[in-house]
């Protein structure tokens, strides 16, 4: 049985891991704002990751997990003079700062731990950007070059570091966006479909990493939707 960390666990790709890895047995600390799933191994906290000063100093009930999937994160969409500072500063601090600080927070209690995974939901928009996404693009590439040095820092160590590259997912992530995936099943990647991603990754022998995965819907389509431009 794993202990696992995973942050925005109460809503779309981190609910769908949620879910799966405690259909499977294992013991879940979710973060998110709001918890609306409950279970007797689900242990629910609600921390705004995005409180950069105060983060560190609630992540104390966390020294004694095992694996750490950081999945939260938010999207601000528009040309980059149409961004305020404010929407830049927070975009780069929910995506990726809070993530840093929160695997510097925990790093020295999980090296004493026999077997460990951290887990990175990335982008494909950490793999090539786009127009329209420039802090958004910056904020998951951070993350990539975050989750590839880390893996070489921890490659003589018990900690594999493994990073998902999703295309575009059906989740609430696009309720407010003026934008969002097609309606056929082909235009976009289900969360569970990432959720199953997850136990191959955790059951690998452990000198074997799976490193980076790319997962992509079968047929790249959106349409505009009747959000605004901002999260």
């Amino acid at each position: 049985m794993r202990r696992v960390l995973i942050t925005g666990a109460s809503s779309g790709i981190g609910k769908a891991i949620t879910c799966h890895l405690l259909e499977r047995g294992d013991e879940i600390w979710g973060i998110s704002r709001t918890m609306a799933t409950t279970h007797p191994r689900l242990h629910a906290y609600s921390i705004d990751l995005s409180d950069i000063e105060t983060l560190p100093s609630k992540l104390s009930p966390f020294f004694g997990v095992d694996t750490l999937i950081c999945n939260a994160g938010r999207g601000y969409f528009g040309n980059l003079e149409e961004l305020s500072f404010k929407e830049i500063r927070s975009l780069i601090d929910l995506n990726f700062v809070s993530h840093v600080l929160l695997v510097k927070t925990l790093l020295p209690h999980l090296r004493k731990r026999r077997h460990v995974d951290i887990i990175f939901i990335g982008s494909e928009a950490g793999i090539k950007g786009r127009r329209m996404g420039s802090i958004y693009c910056a904020s998951k590439f951070a993350i990539r070059g975050f989750a590839q040095s880390l893996r070489d820092e921890c490659a003589s160590s018990n900690i594999r570091v493994t990073i998902i590259h999703p295309g575009m997912v059906r989740t609430p992530f696009y309720k407010d966006l003026n934008f969002q995936p097609g309606d056929h099943a082909a235009h976009a990647i289900e969360p569970e479909d990432i959720a199953q991603i997850i136990p191959p990754i955790l059951d690998m022998r452990s000198e074997t990493i799976l490193d980076e995965i790319i997962i992509t819907p079968k047929q790249k389509r959106f349409k505009r939707g009747l959000g605004g431009r901002a999260k």
